[in-house]
C-alpha cells in the first residue's frame, strides 16, 4: 500500500490516542474497558455497564463526555421515575394560551441513565425510540435529538434490592454490555496512597470537538471489511442460532453491530481494513447479553459467546 493511502489512518489515530490517554488520566486502571467504550461510539452504538456500584461506571460516563466536547446530562435510575423525567413534557403557557415543550435531559450528545434497571419497565421503554432512531415523539411529534447521540446506562446487579430485569427488546439496543470490575493492584495502590485525585475529572481537557468526533465516526464507517470477514460474521450469527444451550441467538442487527464494532476496533488499532482478530476483539461484550441460554444450560451468555469463537472456524 503507498505512503499516501496510510498517512490518513496515521494521522486519525493519533486524535483517537490522545482521547483514549486523557481517559486513562482520569479512570485508572481500565485501558481495555475504556477503548472498548470508545470503540462502541465510534461504531454508532450504546453502552451498558453491569457491575456494582462504587467502580468507576459514572466516572468513565463523565470522562468520555469532557474528553470528546460532548454535552452531557445524567439520570439517576429510581423506582419513581417517570418517561417525562427523560424525553421532557409539554406544559402549558398561559401567555399565549399553548403548550410549550420543555425538553428532558435526553436531548443531550451523552446521556448518562445511572442504575437503569432500578427504573420501571415504562420509564425503562422511553429510551427505545431514542436508542434506535435518534428521536422521540411526544404529543404526536417527532422531535430530533442531538448527533452524535450516545446512552451510557449502568446497570447493578440483579440480586440487589429494588432492580427490574431489562427486557430483551431493550438489551438489544445497547451494542456493548461492559463488567468494569475492580481494579487491579497497582490502579487501587494509587488510589488508596491519594496519588488519584477525583477533581482531575473537572480538569479533563476537550481533545476533540463533537464535529470532528462525528467525522470519526463516519470514517469509521468507511473501513473496509472483505467478503472473507463477512462470511465468518455470518458464521458467527448461524452457530449461536444452533447451538444447543441457547434459547435465542443472534439477530441480523447483531450481526451488523458486529461489523460496525469491528470497523471501530479496527480504526483504533490503526489499520485500514477489518480483521478476523478485530471481530474476536469485540464479539464477546457485544454478544454476551444478547445470548440467552437455556434453563439448563451450565453457561451463561458470556461462557456462550466465548464458545462460539472458539467452535467457528476462520474463513
Amino acid at each position: 500500500m503507498s505512503q499516501t493511502a496510510t498517512e490518513p489512518v496515521a494521522q486519525d489515530l493519533g486524535s483517537l490516542s490522545a482521547v483514549l490517554a486523557e481517559i486513562d488520566r482520569i479512570v485508572l486502571g481500565k485501558q481495555h474497558e475504556v477503548r472498548l467504550a470508545l470503540a462502541c461510539l465510534l461504531a454508532g452504538g450504546h453502552l451498558l455497564i453491569e457491575d456494582i456500584p462504587g467502580v468507576g461506571k459514572t466516572t468513565l460516563a463523565h470522562a468520555l463526555a469532557q474528553s470528546l466536547g460532548l454535552d452531557f446530562n445524567r439520570v439517576q435510575g429510581t423506582s419513581d421515575l417517570l418517561p417525562a423525567d427523560i424525553v421532557g413534557v409539554s406544559v402549558f403557557d398561559r401567555g399565549d394560551s399553548s403548550f410549550r415543550f420543555h425538553p428532558g435531559p435526553v436531548f443531550s450528545q451523552l446521556l448518562l441513565v445511572d442504575e437503569l434497571n432500578r427504573a420501571p419497565p415504562k420509564t425503562q421503554s422511553a429510551l427505545l425510540e431514542a436508542m434506535a432512531e435518534g428521536q422521540v415523539s411526544i404529543d404526536g411529534v417527532r422531535r430530533e435529538l442531538p448527533s452524535p447521540f450516545f446512552v451510557i446506562a449502568t446497570q447493578n446487579p440483579l440480586d440487589l434490592v429494588g432492580t427490574y430485569p431489562l427486557p430483551e427488546s431493550q438489551l438489544d439496543r445497547f451494542m456493548f454490555s461492559l463488567h468494569l470490575g475492580y481494579p487491579d493492584a497497582e490502579a487501587e495502590r494509587q488510589l488508596l496512597a491519594g496519588n488519584y485525585d477525583p477533581l482531575r475529572l473537572a480538569d479533563a481537557r476537550a481533545v476533540l470537538t463533537a464535529a470532528g468526533l462525528a467525522a470519526e465516526i463516519a470514517r469509521t464507517r468507511e473501513v473496509p471489511a472483505r467478503p472473507a470477514l463477512i462470511a465468518y460474521i455470518q458464521a458467527l450469527l448461524q452457530a449461536s442460532r444452533q447451538h444447543p444451550q441457547v434459547r435465542l441467538g443472534l439477530s441480523p442487527r447483531a450481526g451488523l453491530a458486529v461489523l460496525a464494532a469491528a470497523r471501530a476496533w479496527a480504526r483504533l488499532a490503526g489499520r485500514d481494513h477489518v480483521t478476523p482478530q478485530d471481530v474476536q476483539a469485540v464479539f464477546v461484550p457485544l454478544a454476551r447479553h444478547r445470548l440467552h441460554p437455556r434453563v439448563d444450560a451450565p453457561v451463561d451468555g458470556h461462557g456462550l459467546a466465548l464458545q462460539l469463537l472458539d467452535d467457528t472456524a476462520i474463513p
